[in-house]
């Protein structure tokens, strides 16, 4: 079955892939794009990491990514995983390593072990004469384990004899690229070649995914082209360092969704800077409303609200909006483990009478608020067909319980076992 929806179906073609199993999760080939995060716990701190993995695995995170940068760390993600199983949490944990990973990997098989995968940057591995057989050792670990590995170059971590290689060989060119272009060619030279040695040490290619994160928009979309051109690897899809709140939101959106309309990337990661005391969560919401606004994937039920005019002086549309969206996202982990489809589920809360009943018709639920001056009369439409008329203080409980009653009544429970 296709993981398109069909209004997209006709215009957009998935980039052919190799596929790469990291847990129970499928990456690449016709696999549907995965969403992952990272934690931004101390990973000694086994029950604090712990609870955040479960946070973001619970919010729709399908794999989740820790820092293993010392013994502490690389001790306790045993522990963590096992933290996670107890609470029948099987979400597929991501070592990040730098600098040292080999000498952790080796000194810490438990860790190699209880990973579904690791995440090692060519800039890091090493530098001049132990870049080499520091990396091999990575490999011939994943290798032992049978563990997929992301090979995540990054520009800000660019190993720079690859730079240094690819601007000499510029030079001598008739015509000579400028600099942004070399430091493109240096990213895609890097995750290439890293590749292409992970093979010659043993890696099969189904265990190879490949980044390569920049900051800006227009970098990250040139790079990921020219990459995609030139391999098929599965890609990991993510802005690096985007930023805080809005910035960070949008820039991420115009970057991935430029790419993934292309059919480039097979897993994506938005990295929001959480407001102060923020959740992490918010990232994986992201992602997924950016895939699901696509029409790529479908994870909860959508809240189409219009903005509010002159016509909508009350709050109160604003405020059944929020709540109605809240309560649908609260809900949907319990709703995703005991029926099928409830994700495709639309839903509209419009504040007056001139676009409000026709939005309210096309949603599978929706409810027309009266504006300033309008009758008080709210009519809800239940695929497109009006039903009911809601009045008094009871608005926003009563159009919950329809919802309730609509995906009691549409959507199957789950069959046992």
């Amino acid at each position: 079955m296709s993981i398109v929806s069909n209004q997209v179906a006709a215009t957009w073609a998935r980039r052919k892939t190799r596929q790469v199993r990291v847990g129970q999760v499928r990456i690449g080939s016709d696999a549907p794009i995965a969403v992952q995060s990272m934690t931004n716990t101390d990973t000694a701190d086994v029950l604090a990491t712990a609870m955040q993995v479960a946070e973001l695995a619970r919010a729709g995170s399908e794999m989740v990514r820790v820092t293993v940068n010392n013994d502490e760390a690389a001790r306790a993600v045993p522990h963590i995983r096992d933290r996670l199983l107890a609470l029948n949490m099987d979400v597929p944990l991501v070592g990040d390593f730098h600098y040292n990973g080999h000498k952790l990997l080796s000194d810490h098989p438990a860790c190699a072990e209880a990973l579904a995968k690791l995440r090692i940057n060519p800039g890091n591995v090493g530098a001049g004469a132990k870049r080499d057989p520091q990396f091999a050792a990575i490999v011939e670990i994943a290798c032992k384990y049978d563990k997929p590995v992301r090979i995540g170059v990054n520009w800000g971590s660019l190993d720079q004899s690859v730079l240094a290689r690819v601007m000499d060989h510029n030079a001598r060119q008739p015509e000579p690229r400028d600099a942004g272009a070399v430091m493109r060619e240096a990213l895609v030279v890097s995750a290439l070649e890293s590749a292409a040695k992970a093979e010659e040490y043993g890696l099969p290619g189904d265990r190879i995914i490949l980044s390569a994160k920049v900051s800006s928009v227009q970098d990250l979309i040139a790079v990921y082209r020219d990459l995609g051109a030139r391999c098929d690897y599965p890609l990991h899809l993510g802005l690096t360092e985007a930023g805080m709140g809005s910035k960070g939101i949008v820039a991420s959106t115009a970057a991935l969704a430029v790419l993934l309309q292309e059919g480039i990337g097979d897993t994506i990661r938005v990295s929001l800077t959480p407001e102060p005391n923020g959740r992490r969560t918010e990232e994986v919401v992201v992602a997924q409303e950016i895939l699901q606004t696509m029409g790529l994937r479908a994870f909860t039920p959508m809240v189409t609200a219009c903005p509010g005019c002159g016509r909508t002086t009350s709050t109160f549309f604003q405020e059944l909006a929020s709540g109605i969206q809240g309560y649908v996202r609260e809900q949907m982990p319990t709703w995703r483990e005991e029926r099928d489809g409830v994700e495709n589920l639309t839903l509209a809360v419009m504040g007056c009478v001139v676009n409000g009943p026709g939005e309210s018709k096309h949603a599978n639920i929706g409810i027309s608020l009266p504006g300033t001056g309008e009758s008080p009369a709210a009519p809800v439409y239940v695929d497109g067909v009006k039903t009911v008329t809601l009045r008094g203080d009871n608005i926003a409980v009563e159009f919950r319980a329809i919802v309730d009653q609509y995906i009691e009544t549409r959507y199957p429970k789950k069959k046992a076992g």
